[in-house]
């Protein structure tokens, strides 16, 4: 067996791609496995054109238009809808666990249940076109895990998950706003406002407020991250820390052999999206909140006398729902208006900064004191 293929050298890279850094690799390294590599995102795909399947063959149609009450078949129809996406996580997740032998299979099987889905689901009635949508994301899967963003993502995840006590702190912190878009939630002028521009419109807003909370959050997180790209320190401690590692028994430098731009530029990204999903986690669970209290709360009347008449029939990406459109209106414009006040918070929060963000850096620099291991285990590569 080669020495790039030898099982401490697949050991390492995996451990640099579980970690979020896949530009520390070899070049060709990322472009090796990309099969298995690809089964937890092909499984989650599967198990949404798996449900794809399950509501055209109770409703006979390739989209969702429920008007009114709901059927039985209705509500399954929207359960399927409302847990597709948390079972497709579940089940990527679960198939993350299997060894690469099992992904593969795992990824072939994924495959065929998406091409059913495409011959007896998808989202339009024209079996060509709905193949060559799956064609097109079947690519851009192979592709994310080929060039390593999908490993970024999977990373920053888990990282989300891992920090839910962090997330539920952010989420009491943010009481005092959620508190203040009460008052917005019960404006009549807001609810007519989003009730009567367009989604286009609310989504070119939406996008407004969130480019300019995330380059605030960027940047200050890049403050923060750039002493560690540029000091060549190495802590005492690592040889314990990386102790049941691949690199644990690799030689090391005494100093670290600067970045270069391209892996500088892969820490920065891991690091603002980990803050990203952070804080849009708690975003949408605050969305949540408000568009159950809509549920709740709003009747006909007083809906008409909020949105003056405007459209009730709720809409989500061409799918008609039997929720009123402003309620999804503004619980998109609160969730915006909540992640543009957690971004600000989380960057001026030194006790969050704390909690999350500084062992997060450390696990990054300790990840770049195993990139030098295994720089030097394979010079001349």
């Amino acid at each position: 067996m080669a020495a790039s293929q030898s099982p401490e050298r697949i050991a390492a890279e995996s451990w640099f791609l579980a970690h979020g850094l896949p530009a520390v690799l070899r070049p060709g390294a990322l472009v090796r496995r990309v099969w298995p590599r690809s089964a937890p995102a092909l499984a989650a795909f599967a198990v949404l054109m798996a449900g794809s399947i399950l509501i055209v063959a109770l409703t006979g149609k390739h989209t969702i238009d429920i008007d009114g009450t709901p059927t039985r078949n209705e509500w399954f129809v929207l359960a399927v809808f409302v847990f597709g996406l948390p079972v497709g996580a579940l089940v990527g997740w679960l198939v993350s666990r299997l060894s690469m032998a099992s992904r593969s299979v795992a990824s072939g099987v994924a495959l065929v249940v998406a091409a059913l889905g495409g011959i007896f689901g998808g989202p339009t009635p024209f079996h060509v076109v709905d193949l060559l949508i799956e064609l097109v994301v079947v690519a851009v899967i192979f592709g994310c895990t080929a060039c390593g963003i999908g490993s970024i993502m999977g990373w920053s995840a888990r990282t989300t998950v891992a920090n839910l006590a962090s997330i539920g702190d952010l989420f009491v912190r943010a009481l005092p706003v959620v508190l203040l878009t009460v008052l917005v939630f019960f404006n009549a002028a807001v609810w007519t406002m989003v009730s009567l521009i367009t989604r286009s419109r609310l989504w070119l807003a939406l996008g407004f407020l969130f480019l300019i909370a995330a380059a605030f959050l960027l940047s200050s997180t890049l403050d923060r991250v750039r002493p560690m790209l540029r000091s060549t320190d190495k802590s005492p401690d690592d040889d314990a820390r990386l102790a049941g590692t691949p690199f644990e028994h690799l030689p090391d430098r005494p100093v670290r052999k600067p970045l270069s731009r391209i892996e500088q530029a892969n820490v920065a990204f891991v690091l603002g999206v980990s803050q990203l999903l952070q804080v849009l986690t708690v975003a949408i669970v605050t969305a949540a909140i408000f568009f159950v209290l809509g549920l709740i709360l709003l009747s006909p009347e007083v809906l008409d006398a909020w949105t003056r008449g405007g459209p009730s029939d709720g809409q989500i990406l061409g799918m008609t729902f039997p929720v009123p459109q402003a309620l999804i209106q503004i619980t998109l414009f609160l969730g915006a208006l909540t992640f543009m006040y957690l971004a600000a918070r989380a960057v001026t929060d030194k006790e969050y900064s704390t909690r999350f963000l500084d062992p997060v850096i450390d696990d990054l620099r300790l990840t770049l004191v195993a990139r030098d291991r295994y720089r030097t285990a394979t010079v001349g590569e």
